[in-house]
């Protein structure tokens, strides 16, 4: 069984076509579910993009969905939280500091983030750099708050070691598209493997960046279980492979 926690859904703007990819690529890595946002709401128009991933989570169980969340439109992010979380396809929300212009530290993603506390509602946040510190911090502050830390911070993957210590409902994903070799692996000696998680950044990136970053980690079987789905199906309240019957596991990282 596996669950990517951080994939998406619909085309970008970028030269190239990914509509229609997203169980294509899932199949090719025995990714059973993924948990996507829509790039139209990431990038252009959260409510459109919103209800446009709502149409398609209709159709699948193999895709969840994130709630894109702009937290400089806060009115509207709280309807469309109020008309989709309910629904039990969407169990998290997504917020873009760089493309909403809302650094982790600005009072907007404050109230972004206290409101998704309020919900119980986890929260899949992009962190690059030192910024993983600051999401803990505000973590830490925010009663109900959970959150994980796009990217383990990048670059800034150390930083994110000292974040998951700081706050246990900090939780780590390694996407990045150029992560130096052993990056993981020294994430996941230092943490709580609780704190782990599996995530792609599919369709942008190809899985296989993860799970090369993963499986080099040379994680125990116990862990590698951990990170391949069984925190993400916690954390989301997700099925458990036992309903599930593709016949793919943890081994295949």
């Amino acid at each position: 069984m596996i669950i990517d926690v951080h994939a998406h859904w619909g085309p970008w703007f970028f030269t190239m076509d990914v509509t229609a990819l997203s169980l294509r690529a899932m199949d090719r890595y025995g990714i059973d579910v993924a948990i996507v946002s829509a790039t139209e709401a990431v990038v252009y128009d959260p409510p459109r993009g919103n209800r446009a991933l709502a149409e398609v989570l209709a159709t699948t169980d193999r895709l969840y969905g994130y709630v894109t969340v702009n937290p400089r439109r806060l009115a509207e992010a709280e309807r469309d939280l109020d008309a989709y979380l309910p629904t039990g396809r969407f169990v998290g929300a997504k917020i873009h500091t760089d493309y909403t212009g809302s650094p982790v530290t600005s009072p907007q993603m404050r109230d972004a983030l206290a409101l998704l506390g309020s919900l119980g509602c986890p929260a899949l946040v992009h962190t690059w750099g030192t910024s993983v510190l600051d999401l803990a911090a505000l973590c830490e502050e925010t009663p109900g708050l959970k959150v994980i830390a796009g990217h383990m911070g990048a670059d800034g993957y150390r930083h994110a070691i000292e974040a998951a210590n700081g706050c246990d409902r900090v939780y780590l994903e390694p996407c990045w598209s150029q992560a130096p070799a052993g990056r993981f692996a020294e994430v996941a000696a230092a943490v709580d493997p609780r704190q782990l998680l599996f995530g792609t950044d599919s369709t942008l990136i190809d899985p296989a960046s993860a799970f090369g970053a993963v499986a080099a980690a040379g994680l125990s079987e116990e862990v590698a279980e951990q990170v391949a789905w069984r925190n993400a199906a916690d954390l989301f309240g997700l099925p458990s492979p036992l309903s599930r019957t593709t016949g793919t596991d943890s081994q295949a990282m």
